[in-house]
């Protein structure tokens, strides 16, 4: 044996596996299958989330930090100048309750509230109504009822602070015209509150009108059809079909109303020079209540927190309220003459298929036949 050989014999095994021989093509094409199907399935699951996480992250930032940081700040005597102060617990709220001047916002807030929210949402329903009717530049009218809503808060509450002014104002001239004594609208409590809704229905008349109208084109035509075969007329056909269909959008009106209509702030602020809400506060709202221990002669933000806590439990409180008749609402089921007109609808639908159906399969077994 030559000693080639001997030291081949001699030498140790490579250490580590043995090389393997590469996976058959087959194999590897299914692994790469497989992948893409785990990839597939992954994206199906995980991808609505990813697409509305921004909304819930800024809504982290800007609408939940600061509500649980106002809840710390309402345990604390917090000062606007000192900072942060002892804990004293449920102190402020129940200094807050206690104070007759909360009591009178609250009541004013709810009063400005019922004397806007009504009125403008049933001055929406009649004025959609006259929208829906055949009119000369449909879209100008539609578009001329938001203009409203685009004019500046500060403006719409400086122009009508001058048109509901006690002795020069535009309102008691016109009352005095026709031999009405001026009323004090800057002086008694209900005209103050009056005068404070009509600006808040001049601004948001117009929004809730577009929002009806949008739910309103919705309504399909076949309904319409079917009452007017019925024999109703244009009223009927509003009162009794689509105001019913028009149901959920009422209740999203009504409870979008609700939160701003007890966040109201702009209107009474710039009611007159002082923005104090009146001599007696006669119409001084919570957020100015607010405003005024935050911001004022207390500089209390410990109590500022507080109120607005309160605030949002009320809001919070009013919308389970809303919840709990929307539901009722809902599981009534719908009103009958929708719910007969529908029917007539369809049925009127099917009918016309169906025989439009036979007329084409006629004309095609005849043209055979030739």
């Amino acid at each position: 044996m030559s000693t080639t050989a001997t030291d081949a014999a001699d030498a140790p095994a490579p250490a580590g596996p043995l090389p393997t021989s590469p996976a058959p093509r087959g194999e590897r094409s299914q692994r790469r299958q497989n992948l893409r199907d785990t990839l597939a399935r992954a994206d199906v699951r995980f991808s609505p989330y990813l697409y509305i996480s921004p909304f819930f992250l800024l809504f982290a930032i800007v609408g939940l930090f600061p509500l649980v940081y106002t809840a710390f700040v309402s345990m604390h005597d917090w000062h606007l100048i000192g900072g942060q102060g002892d804990f004293v617990g449920f102190a402020n709220y129940i200094d807050v309750v206690q104070q007759p001047r909360f009591l009178t916002a609250l009541r004013n807030t709810f009063s400005i509230f019922l004397l806007s929210s009504v009125p403008q949402v049933l001055a929406a329903i009649v004025i959609l109504a006259i929208l829906d009717a055949n009119l000369r530049a449909k879209t100008f009218w539609r578009m001329g009822v938001l203009l409203p809503y685009v004019v500046a808060p500060v403006a719409v509450a400086l122009i009508f602070s001058r048109l509901f002014a006690d002795q020069a104002g535009l309102i008691n001239s016109l009352l005095g015209e026709v031999g009405i004594s001026p009323i004090r609208w800057h002086a008694d409590p209900l005209s103050s509150h009056v005068a404070i809704a009509t600006m808040v229905n001049f601004r948001w008349t117009g929004y809730n009108t577009l929002i009806f109208l949008a739910a309103m084109q919705a309504i399909p035509r076949d309904v319409f059809e079917a009452a007017v075969l019925d024999g109703a007329g244009r009223l009927r056909q509003f009162v009794s079909v689509t105001v019913p269909m028009l149901r959920p959008t009422i209740i999203f009106i009504v409870i979008t109303s609700t939160i701003g209509g007890l966040q109201i702030f702009d209107e009474p602020r710039m009611f007159d020079q002082l923005g104090q809400g009146g001599a007696d506060r006669q119409w001084m709202t919570v957020t100015m209540f607010l405003y005024e221990l935050g911001w004022g002669s207390q500089k209390s933000f410990g109590r500022a927190a507080a109120v607005a806590w309160i605030l949002f439990l009320i809001i919070v409180l009013i919308g389970m309220i809303n919840f709990l008749i929307t539901q009722r609402i809902a599981s009534s089921g719908g009103h009958p003459t929708v719910n007969k007109a529908a029917a007539r609808a369809m049925a009127k639908s099917v009918a016309a298929r169906s025989a439009t159906t036979s007329s084409a399969s006629s004309s095609t077994t005849s043209g055979g036949t030739r």
